[in-house]
């Protein structure tokens, strides 16, 4: 008599998920990462792009992280937060300086080019000890005894003398603390700055003593600033490529990130970010090291790069690499993600295939479904899925049912980072999203003009945040003539909206619209403006703003 033998059911349980949302807490980062076209760019040698420039979500801190975990004995890793920026930027000389419009590059830049500098002879000596330390220019001089000039860029690493081993953090402030010891020199004949500390130059008494100071003297202040270490920092360089990285063998990465954060005066943010990319584009020289700063789209377009001098922005876009995702590639990051997290769990899934529902002819398939709701980007994918995991605990796959209610929370959720994603460039912007609360599912061109005329008014509104800036994209409106066109009146805050993701242009078919992820540059050609038919607002948005179709 035989047994026939049942098949246990595998069951999804609370546990499962495709992993964190953020790559500091993505558990399935290391066993499950997609190495896509973007990351080939990053980890390459020859490859000259070093900015990676991408959405919050678009993984740039996920592949600087893998680059780390492939490459242990060679990445460098700086933090802005480990330098004492805010110490700086705060220091009565600094601040007093740049209100009066002193140019601060050089001194940015010197900063940058000794942090990095010595960040790197530290990583390729060992150098932990003022033992270490001798020992290195020992053998450094040794190689360079016939060539002066690297003998003469050599004795700028002696004038550290025991901090040289120590904390970046304090070896800026050294720096910092003898160039603010040249300031207060310089108005010793006047108002010393360390004695001026509690002068409010805000006030009558304080803009008094602003006025005192010359052109003279504001030029005296210059001065100071462009006589820094840049000579003797960029003969190091020479060092760096000839002596101390002079193989390949010895290639170096030194990673950057977290530009995106608090960690700075953000009035003097633009300035410390643009140093940054001209200390980046110097070190170039160095044949076998990639120095790579990873930055938020929205703090890379606020970068004036033309704001002191001129000239660089071409040289930096030309070394950007913006991060861009397609289907294909959310689409095997998933699968990748759904069988090592279904090996953990014991399950049997091999890809997001067989965690979904089948097609149905309402909806499609159900994988289309959701990257359609998502801006193209991992942490929009994997947060729809992990939502509705979380509604399909008990069951051997998701339904359409779980993947509908779970869209109500992802889409409310979605609406609510896109707030905090550009907030700090456009505050309250989350009021204009509401202007498209309920809006039809194509709007015309009259429709569209309706809520952007309503999203205007929001500047008569007392605790609107967003004055500066919704003063300068509705400039044309509040200055109209009979002949403004269309385009003038309403594209400025148009383009903020389609560069934030929330609304998409169609010219032809109502069914496929143009949104920023596809085409960055479409709202930026009057033509295509112009014979738009129809604007959507994005489907990851529907649900949050009470779109039905």
């Amino acid at each position: 008599m035989s047994t026939k033998v049942v098949a246990k059911r595998q069951r999804l349980r609370s546990t499962f998920t495709l992993g964190g949302e953020q790559a500091e807490a993505d558990g399935l980062l290391d066993d499950a990462f997609y190495e896509s076209d973007d990351f080939a760019v990053i980890s390459s040698r020859e490859d000259k792009r070093c900015f990676v420039v991408g959405r919050t979500g678009s993984g740039k801190s996920a592949a600087l992280q893998r680059l780390e975990e492939l490459n242990p004995d060679r990445v460098i890793r700086v933090s802005p937060e480990d330098l004492s920026l805010p110490y700086i930027t705060n220091l009565q000389a600094i601040r007093y300086l740049d209100s009066l419009d002193i140019n601060l590059d050089n001194f940015w830049t010197t900063l940058w080019k000794h942090v990095l500098l010595v960040e790197i002879i530290k990583h390729r000596y060992k150098v932990n000890s003022p033992a270490a330390k001798q020992k290195f220019l020992d053998e450094i001089r040794d190689r360079v005894r016939r060539d002066k000039a690297k003998r003469a860029a050599l004795d700028y690493l002696d004038e550290y003398e025991g901090r040289f081993w120590e904390e970046a953090d304090e070896r800026v402030r050294e720096i910092t603390q003898k160039f603010t010891e040249r300031i207060d020199a310089e108005t010793a004949a006047g108002a010393k700055i360390g004695s001026v500390a509690s002068v409010n130059f805000g006030s009558k008494e304080g803009l008094e003593t602003s006025s005192e100071f010359t052109e003279e003297r504001v030029d005296r202040f210059q001065r100071i600033v462009n006589d820094t270490q840049l000579a003797r920092l960029n003969k190091m360089l020479n060092v760096l490529d000839d002596e101390v990285l002079n193989r390949p063998q010895l290639f170096t990465y030194v990673v950057i990130d977290d530009l995106d954060r608090d960690w700075v005066d953000e009035r003097i943010a633009n300035d410390l970010i643009r140093c940054l990319f001209r200390t980046v584009i110097d070190l170039k020289r160095v044949r076998h090291l990639k120095v790579l700063v990873a930055l938020r789209t929205n703090i890379f377009q606020e970068l004036q790069f033309g704001r002191r001098g001129g000239g660089q922005e071409e040289k930096f876009r030309a070394l950007v690499l913006l991060m861009k995702w397609t289907k294909p590639d959310l689409a095997e990051m998933l699968d990748e993600r759904v069988k090592v997290a279904a090996s953990k769990a014991e399950l049997e899934l091999k890809s997001i295939s067989d965690l979904l529902p089948n097609s149905n002819k309402s909806r499609g398939n159900p994988l289309d479904y959701m990257l359609d709701r998502t801006l193209m980007r991992p942490r929009d994918a994997i947060s729809f899925v992990n939502e509705c995991l979380t509604l399909g605990v008990g069951n051997d796959r998701l339904t359409w049912s779980d993947i509908s209610s779970a869209e109500q929370s992802y889409s409310s959720k979605r609406l609510l980072a896109l707030r905090d994603e550009w907030k700090q460039t456009y505050p309250d912007i989350d009021q204009v999203f509401e202007k498209f609360r309920e809006s039809p599912l194509a709007m015309s061109k009259q429709d569209l003009q309706e809520r952007l005329d309503s999203a205007m008014l929001l500047l008569s509104e007392p605790k609107f945040a967003g004055v500066r800036w919704m003063t300068d994209v509705t400039n044309a409106m509040w200055n109209s003539g009979p002949d403004t066109s269309w385009f003038d009146l309403y594209q400025p805050l148009l383009k903020v909206l389609f560069t934030v993701g929330l609304i998409g242009c169609s010219r032809s078919d109502i069914r496929r619209a143009v949104f920023y992820s596809e085409d960055p540059l479409f709202i930026d050609q009057r033509s295509n403006v112009q014979t738009t038919r129809s604007f959507f607002v994005h489907r990851s948005f529907h649900r949050a703003l009470d779109i039905r179709s």
